[in-house]
């Protein structure tokens, strides 16, 4: 799980908050080695984050953004899919919204979980979504307005956007499945994703986040003015965040 308060506190460098949060021992050890003045290359910061990737398990490595868009404007929003050169190493549970030939298919690719009205209805009594991305075709999208709400606010509600309202779920199935990410800014206008394992090494992790990066700077809105990435942190996910260039 991600330390979401420890890290918008290093995003937004609010150190009276950070102070009065209780850290790890080994947390404290690996802010030994980061400088929280600098900001770091690529490489190096890499290097650190692998350093400090102390934990028992295959620490997953994320990417902080804070930009300069206004959250709150439509239009202004940034979100997308993208596919990695290399695996992050997680698998999720697929659901297809979908009926007749479309079902069989997205059961056909590998989908988790494959319903139609039934499935909506269950959902909006259960008020329980027990999967992490969403898939529908078109014509079911106007079924799924009684459960917007329960949808919308966890960021599964399906949409063009992302590429999850499709006609060809099979393939929007079988890329999820190969690691197609989903990413979208949350609500103060910071972007938070994992772009991979440490077992990767530096130089997949590198590629990696420079084909995420490339992606990013390629969708400031229209409307949004000055810097649009005006921060970036990256970090294991029990390491401290090390900032690095984000131009």
């Amino acid at each position: 799980m991600w330390e979401w308060e420890l890290y918008y506190n290093f995003l937004t460098l609010a150190p009276r908050k950070e102070k009065s949060m209780k850290k790890s021992k080994r947390y404290r050890e690996a802010m030994k080695n980061v400088d929280r003045l600098k900001t770091y290359d690529l490489d190096e910061a890499l290097e650190l984050v692998i350093k400090n990737a102390t934990a028992k398990f295959d620490e997953s490595v994320e990417v902080h953004l804070v930009l300069g868009i206004s959250p709150k404007q439509s239009d202004q929003l940034v979100r997308g899919t993208i596919t990695l050169p290399y695996s992050v190493g997680k698998s999720k549970k697929i659901v297809v919204f979908a009926e007749g030939d479309k079902a069989k298919e997205a059961e056909k690719a590998g989908a988790d979980l494959v319903g139609g009205q039934e499935l909506i209805d269950e959902i909006k009594q259960k008020k329980v979504c027990d999967f992490e991305v969403a898939v529908a075709t078109p014509e079911m999208m106007k079924n799924l307005a009684p459960i917007a709400k329960i949808l919308g606010p966890k960021g599964l509600m399906p949409s063009p956007k992302t590429e999850t309202v499709t006609t060809d779920v099979a393939k929007t199935v079988a890329e999820l499945k190969k690691g197609k990410l989903s990413f979208k800014n949350d609500d103060t206008g910071n972007l938070h994703q994992l772009v991979g394992k440490v077992s990767l090494g530096k130089d997949k992790l590198k590629e990696n986040l420079t084909v995420f990066m490339d992606k990013i700077r390629g969708m400031k809105p229209e409307n949004s003015k000055g810097i649009f990435i005006k921060d970036a942190k990256i970090c294991s996910a029990m390491g401290p965040g090390i900032r690095v260039k984000s131009s």
